[in-house]
C-alpha cells in the first residue's frame, strides 16, 4: 500500500482544473500518463508506485476503496468533489454527492482513529 502516492496523485488532480478535466476526460489515460512520468521505480522501497488495487480505485473513481486503502480524508473528499462536481445536474447535485460519499466510507471508521 501506498498511502504517499494516493495522497499524491489526488493532490495533484484536484490542485489544477486542468488536472481534474484530463482525468475526467481520460480516467484510465491519465492514471496511467501519470504513474509513467511520476510513479518512480526507481527507488529501494515499494511505496512509491501504486499497487494494482490502487490504480483500479483511481481509473474506477471509487472513493470508498481510496479511502479503505488510507487516501487522507480531507483530499480525498477535495479530490472527489472536484472530480464529480462535472457531474452535477438537475437530478444529482453537491448534497447527493456528500450523501453519497458519507454513506460509502462511514463503514470504514475513522481513519487513524485510536480508541
Amino acid at each position: 500500500m501506498s498511502k504517499y502516492m494516493i495522497d499524491k496523485f489526488m493532490h495533484s488532480v484536484e490542485m489544477s482544473n486542468a488536472g481534474v478535466e484530463a482525468y475526467v476526460a481520460d480516467t484510465a489515460g491519465f492514471v496511467d500518463a501519470w504513474i509513467a512520468a511520476s510513479g518512480r521505480t526507481d527507488v529501494p522501497t515499494g511505496d512509491r508506485i501504486f499497487t494494482a488495487e490502487e490504480r483500479d480505485a483511481f481509473v474506477a473513481r471509487d472513493y470508498e476503496t481510496l479511502y479503505r486503502l488510507g487516501g487522507h480524508p480531507y483530499l480525498l473528499w477535495h479530490f472527489t468533489e472536484a472530480v464529480y462536481t462535472q457531474e452535477f445536474n438537475d437530478n444529482f447535485g453537491w448534497r447527493d454527492l456528500v450523501e453519497k460519499y458519507r454513506a460509502a466510507v462511514a463503514p470504514h471508521g475513522v481513519p487513524d482513529f485510536i480508541p
